[in-house]
């Protein structure tokens, strides 16, 4: 009979895998790799997450990284933005390319029918390549062989067929710039033989295990995972409804007690979007609280306590004071609210270090 896992053990062994319980020493590359990437859609919220995990995170370490094309930003894992390695880049891309496909054929099949898709794949990696270009004038382009299709349409068509990174300056640290793109193999001048589904799941199992076969399947976007997660030398648990889980045989798995400090986490942090079952941190009111979150469409930036979400926070800029409010769900104990409010102020020296800043506490829930 399998050991018993309870949500608690999952919480704790969850936030142990994601360096949530303390910071980490490890580098900026290092904290990527080990998470698989970190979702990225949005330009720059995604540096709060590497803060919360790294010991003196410096968002120029990351911005570097990605100026010099070490990290990029990509369409992966749901066919959404990460932050990866290069190496991570070429490699997952093949693998996951059925998961970008079924989700285009979904939204754009019909706006696509009678383009020859490996036409559409050559003329649009020739026009990115020759330089990076955003979809509006990627579609415009395209549009001009096939004008009677929908130019966006032809745009997500070639994003299904050929990987597109974002390039720079989009995402830098205080900088922005259009989302231009351009093929992951010119940006990074190399290839990678595709990384196999196997060991797909076991870097997930490093950074989010224990975890069912769903989980897996959500984190990926990949389908008929259980055959291969069975493949696998795994160590076997159940979740408390009985739910089959699964992970590295010697991943550790901290104490069910062991403390859980205030995090304030970023919007599309991976904590919440990577597990099938997410009630290992998102607690019943934070569902109710943000029933949109259910769905995925509104992501606000989560406040953990003891390791589960109880608020969370909003930043506002007036005359070059930066103000951080804490929205409490439910009223704070006052060594709760002492620790969130040491750990937002900790964040605005790091979010905004040549404003002022005020902490402000606030009862119920923001306005997302």
């Amino acid at each position: 009979m399998e050991p018993v896992l309870t949500r608690l053990d999952l919480n704790r062994a969850t936030l142990h895998r994601q360096h949530l319980l303390s910071r980490s020493g490890l580098s900026t590359a290092e904290m990527v790799d080990h998470l698989a990437g970190l979702q990225a859609q949005t330009p720059h919220t995604w540096y709060t997450g590497l803060w919360n995990r790294i010991e003196n995170f410096r968002a120029e370490d990351a911005s570097d990284l990605l100026a010099g094309r070490e990290l990029v930003r990509v369409a992966l894992m749901r066919s959404t933005i990460h932050l990866v390695g290069a190496r991570d880049c070429l490699a997952m891309r093949p693998l996951l390319e059925p998961v970008t496909g079924r989700m285009t054929r979904s939204t754009f099949g019909k706006q696509l029918d009678g383009v020859d898709l490996d036409e559409l794949a050559a003329l649009g990696r020739s026009l990115v390549e020759e330089r990076p270009m955003t979809f509006a004038e990627l579609g415009k382009a395209l549009n001009g062989r096939w004008p009677d299709h929908d130019p966006h349409a032809l745009g997500q068509g070639l994003r299904w067929r050929v990987p597109l990174v974002q390039v720079p300056p989009r995402g830098l640290w205080g900088r922005s710039g259009p989302v231009a793109h351009t093929s992951a193999e010119h940006w990074l001048g190399a290839q990678e033989p595709p990384m196999p589904p196997a060991e797909m799941v076991l870097r997930y199992l490093a950074a989010f295990g224990p975890a069912s076969v769903k989980d897996v399947q959500t984190w990926s976007g990949l389908t008929r995972l259980a055959e291969v997660v069975e493949s696998l030398e795994l160590a076997r648990f159940r979740a408390d409804d009985g739910t089959a889980l699964y992970d590295l045989p010697d991943a550790p798995q901290p104490p069910a007690d062991t403390p859980a400090p205030a995090r304030l986490m970023y919007d599309y942090d991976n904590l919440f979007l990577s597990h099938a079952d997410r009630s290992r941190v998102i607690t019943e009111r934070a569902r109710a609280v943000f029933p949109a979150f259910v769905k995925a469409n509104v992501q606000p930036r989560m406040i953990l306590l003891d390791g589960f979400t109880a608020g969370d926070w909003t930043t506002s800029r007036a005359k070059g004071t930066t103000t951080l409010s804490i929205h409490q769900w439910d009223p704070f104990s006052a060594a709760d609210l002492a620790a969130v409010t040491e750990e937002a102020a900790r964040l605005l020296e790091f979010l905004a270090p040549g404003d002022r800043h005020e902490v402000s506490v606030l009862h119920g829930a923001s306005k997302t």
